[in-house]
Order: C-alpha cells, then sequence, then structure tokens
C-alpha cells in the first residue's frame, strides 16, 4: 500500500525582521495551513453527512448490513481521494514557498524544520515532525518520543486486514474442485496484541486479539447449494446463473506464536524494542463461531438482471477452529489458514476450509 502524507497544519517561529510591504514568509505560510484544514475538516463533513444517510437507509431497511458496511468503505475511499487531489495543490503551494525562500525571494529567516500534523494511510517513518494520525493502524502519535516509546512497549496493538483465495480441501487435496480458484477468495479484518514473552529479548511474542472472517466459495458450472435430509448438496441451476455465491461470516480470536527479528536498538542510551521492522514468522491458529451464512444468485431473465439472496444455517458449523501460520517482512506477509473442523456438520464427505492471501499488519 502506497503511502499518502499530507501535512495539514505549520506552526512556524520567526525571528523578528525589518518591515516589508509584502507578505512575509510566515503569513504565507500559515495560509496554505488553514486552507489544509479546511479542506479536510469540510471533507470530513461531508463524509459523516453521507455516512448518516447510509446508516438511515439500514434503519429503514432498504439496504442490507453488507450493502451498508460496502457503502461507508466506498465513501471513505473516495473522501479520502478528493482530500489528497485538493491538498496536493497546496502541497505543491508550499514546496513553492520554501523554494523562493531558499533563493531569498521572501524575506525573513529561513525555517529549519516543520512541525504540524501529518496523516498516513500505510506504513510510516521511523521518524516524525509533531503529530502523526496512522488512519491504517487508528492511532495519533504526538510527537516522535511518544511514537518511539509505544512501538517499544511490551505489549503493543495493530489492525490486521487479509485478503486473498479461499477453497474447500476434498478428500485431502483441492485439485478438480468444485469452487471457482480466483472466484472463491476470503477477507479478515480486526484487532491484535503482540506481547513480548521475554524482558529483555524480542524475538519471541504472543500474538492475539479479535477478527471477522469472510469466506466466500463460487461453484463450478451453473450450481448452488441445496439442503436436503439435512445435508448439503451442490445441485445444477434450473436456470442459467450469471454469478452463484455462498459466504460465510465469522468472528474468530486468532491466537499465534511470532517470532521477530527486529532484534534491538540503542539511542540516547535507551534500548528499545520496536517490532514489524523486519522478518517475521507466526504459528498458531484461530477458533470462533459462525455469525450467519448466504447464498447469492444472479441471473438474467428478459432482459433483466435479478439478485436472489438466501439466508440460513446451511447445515454449516456454528463453530470454527483452525491453524494458520504467516511470515513476512515489516507488515505485509503470506497468509495461510485451515480449518480443522469440516464445513458442513452432517454431510457424508468432509470439507475443510482453506485460505491463502496476502495479510497486513499496520503497527
Amino acid at each position: 500500500m502506497r503511502n499518502i502524507t499530507i501535512y495539514l497544519a505549520l506552526s512556524l517561529c520567526l525571528l523578528a525582521s525589518k518591515l516589508v510591504a509584502q507578505e512575509t514568509f510566515e503569513s504565507k505560510a500559515k495560509a496554505i495551513a488553514e486552507k489544509i484544514t479546511k479542506i479536510t475538516r469540510e471533507e470530513k463533513s461531508n463524509l459523516k453527512t453521507e455516512v448518516e444517510q447510509v446508516n438511515l437507509q439500514l434503519e429503514k431497511g432498504n439496504i442490507s448490513k453488507e450493502q451498508a458496511e460496502d457503502r461507508k468503505k466506498k465513501l471513505a475511499e473516495a473522501r479520502a481521494a478528493i482530500i489528497e487531489n485538493r491538498i496536493s495543490v497546496a502541497q505543491m503551494e508550499l514546496k513553492d514557498l520554501v523554494q523562493a525562500k531558499v533563493d531569498g525571494k521572501i524575506d525573513g529567516p529561513i525555517i529549519d524544520k516543520a512541525y504540524g500534523t501529518s496523516i498516513v494511510i500505510g506504513g510510516s517513518t521511523d521518524s516524525i515532525h509533531g503529530r502523526e494520525i496512522n488512519i491504517s493502524s487508528m492511532k495519533v502519535y504526538e510527537n516522535n518520543k511518544e511514537k518511539q516509546e509505544r512501538h517499544s512497549r511490551r505489549t503493543t496493538s495493530q489492525f490486521v486486514f487479509a485478503a486473498g483465495l479461499n477453497n474447500l480441501v476434498t478428500n485431502g487435496n483441492v485439485n478438480k474442485s468444485d469452487f471457482r480458484y480466483l472466484g472463491s477468495h476470503f477477507y479478515e479484518w480486526g484487532l491484535t496484541y503482540n506481547t513480548r514473552i521475554a524482558k529483555n529479548n524480542n524475538l519471541l511474542h504472543a500474538k492475539y486479539g479479535l477478527s471477522v472472517m469472510y469466506n466466500n466459495l463460487r461453484p463450478t458450472e451453473d450450481r448452488t447449494f441445496v439442503v436436503s435430509d439435512n445435508k448439503t448438496n451442490l445441485q445444477a441451476s434450473p436456470i442459467n446463473l450469471e454469478d452463484s455465491r455462498f459466504r460465510n461470516v465469522y468472528i474468530v480470536m486468532p491466537l499465534h506464536l511470532e517470532f521477530d527479528f527486529s532484534g534491538r536498538k540503542e539511542k540516547d542510551g535507551k534500548t528499545y524494542f520496536k517490532t514489524h521492522d523486519s522478518f517475521r514468522l507466526g504459528v498458531g491458529g484461530y477458533f470462533g463461531a459462525r455469525i450467519k451464512s448466504k447464498q447469492i444468485l444472479e441471473f438474467d431473465s428478459d432482459n433483466h438482471d435479478f439478485t436472489n439472496k438466501e439466508k440460513g444455517d446451511f447445515n454449516v458449523n456454528n463453530f470454527i477452529y483452525g491453524v494458520s501460520t504467516y511470515i513476512g517482512y515489516k507488515a505485509t506477509s503470506l497468509y495461510l489458514k485451515y480449518d480443522l473442523n469440516p464445513m458442513f456438520e452432517n454431510n457424508i464427505v468432509k470439507q475443510n476450509n482453506v485460505s491463502l492471501g496476502v495479510r497486513f499488519d499496520f503497527n
């Protein structure tokens, strides 16, 4: 994920200088900072209004919870893009202003540091100037010292997001699967805590938290899931389907033993044990409960598009538990998880869910 750093405010310390008729460096920089703050405030207010409208539609029952969350996500992404585009113009003005100062075109002393607020999406650097608002990790750091101290605490927290391919293991393999390999996928997001096990060694960590998992399966050959005699089987659809999707949603508690090779750092006579700064390996598992299951069918009839959503238990196990592992560098890892219990409770043929994808731990 690319980093987007937006400077929202500049606090400039200027020495007294001779009076001039033209605008000073300080006043121009202050005007740009106020412009950036105004843009951010306007777009946040617009986003709040849009989200309230979505919540109102959800309360009236006009849209489902999934549709509401999807719309909120798209609205937030759209507003973030608008903020970035509008502020990029102000950032260019600031760049030109600093260059003019360097070239001696503006009277008054040049600044040596820029203290303000930065908004970051994705990873961030070790050193910051002023306040940092990290959207990905959902954290706010008031200054560089606080960020270093919080990152080196024995217990830290991370926002986790993972996505990738999803399928079922039948008779020990996924060859000749009844589900599309690229069309079946999973999503996971949640909050984890990372505790350094040894007080003065940064290698071993206990990683634990709470996540929401979305496991999606897309059957091949126009087939759908049908429950008969308390068993769930794939059957051919009587109509031509544009899409057939089966979704299970779980809330789980992941538990991992994490090997973090970030080591220790020395600065100003202090020892820091920062995490997620090098190669990492996690091994463990998860357990939880099913929130809901849904089958979504999309088809065309008489040149009209239809979407049919069917909710139920579909004979799916109400509980889930499995093993998982990940290996990667810094925030990004390759992620593998496998359900130890079968997806369907009473089926003769046991099928277990397996997922492979990319995982992000935003520290």
